[in-house]
């Protein structure tokens, strides 16, 4: 009696990771990324405002996408001297891009009503690129703005260097965005020195994405239902952080053991930003608290309700209409 093996029999490797539909881990360790976007919406482009595309890293291929408002005719006089506002779109670290129509759509209302220059950096993702390669990208993406202030005339891009106040930068994220502008406010310092002649003047964290070993309320009482839920909370994080590190990393936890001590660190300006029903909402608070107590000039928004991302679901809502204009005020009193 033989016993004959099929040495030809292979197991087909299964999902093991989803992320919104558009980021599948398999068993056998490979990654498939789908070219569309998780936000089935329609860009928003009315025609006023412009924008292009930019490479910031060659190495890597990352680029950048600029808006601006469209110049007024009646107005031509007055075109020039725009803050230079980034946005750092969210996604866990492990999806989103500059050219989703949630992002473009967002940007496309921030550089209109704010009047403002707008940037908005890709970065790369997880699992491919764990952190802290985001983190690195973003402040990448800080330089390139420098190299453009300081480059001669024949080297600058005319379409932003004519129109931008490199004096008045202020730097935002949303979500995993968020936390890299965290970072990058630590790095840069207050003053931003390194990156002279452009300055830094504030930046906002827009439900930032934080974590931690120990679960806060909001995390371990929200609802399974929520937009951002705990499943999917845990999903990135187990994608993004290096092998091996738990969530008191320091790219993932401000507070956590091997943190920084941020009470001895300069920082501009900070506006954080959360929803009411967001399971992030207790990091955020607990992180605008804990600066305030520093020191820090710090303002916490906490809007009633609202779920996590709700400024780019519904761009129009009232309550994004509200942000906007606190934004809109922050931008105003850290102008000078």
């Amino acid at each position: 009696m033989s016993n004959n093996i099929n040495t030809n029999c292979t197991t087909t490797p299964r999902v093991i990771d989803d992320c919104r539909g558009v980021l599948q881990v398999y068993s056998d360790g490979s990654i498939v990324r789908s070219p569309k976007s998780s936000f089935n919406v329609p860009v928003q482009d009315d025609g006023s405002v412009l924008w292009k595309d930019v490479v910031f890293d060659a190495v890597n291929n990352l680029q950048l996408r600029l808006y601006k408002p469209k110049p007024n005719p009646s107005a031509a006089n007055s075109y020039s001297n725009f803050p230079v506002f980034y946005y750092i779109h969210g996604g866990g670290f492990c999806i989103g891009s500059r050219a989703w129509p949630n992002c473009q759509n967002y940007c496309f209302r921030l550089a209109s009503q704010l009047q403002a220059v707008v940037v908005a950096p890709d970065y790369r993702l997880a699992p491919e690129n764990r952190l802290p390669a985001a983190i690195e990208d973003g402040f990448l993406a800080l330089k390139w703005l420098r190299d453009q202030a300081v480059s001669e005339e024949e080297g600058r891009d005319a379409w932003l260097a004519d129109v931008a106040d490199f004096s008045r930068v202020f730097i935002s994220g949303d979500s995993a965005g968020g936390n890299m502008a965290h970072h990058l406010a630590v790095r840069v310092r207050s003053g931003s020195p390194e990156l002279a002649p452009v300055r830094v003047r504030g930046y906002v964290l827009l439900a930032p994405f934080f974590g931690g070993t120990v679960r806060t309320k909001s995390e371990a009482e929200g609802p399974k239902d929520a937009f951002l839920n705990l499943e999917l909370i845990d999903r990135f994080w187990r994608l993004s952080i290096p092998i091996g590190d738990t969530t008191d990393h320091p790219d993932v936890n401000p507070f956590g053991p091997l943190s920084l001590n941020l009470d001895t660190v300069d920082l501009d300006p900070i506006l954080v930003v959360a929803g009411g029903s967001d399971l992030l909402k207790d990091r955020a608070e607990d992180y605008a608290r804990r600066l305030k107590s520093w020191g820090k000039k710090i303002e916490y928004v906490e809007f009633e309700g609202k779920q996590h991302g709700f400024f780019t679901i519904d761009p129009n809502s009232e309550a994004a209409n509200e942000l906007m204009q606190i934004i809109k005020r922050f931008i105003a009193e850290n102008s000078n």
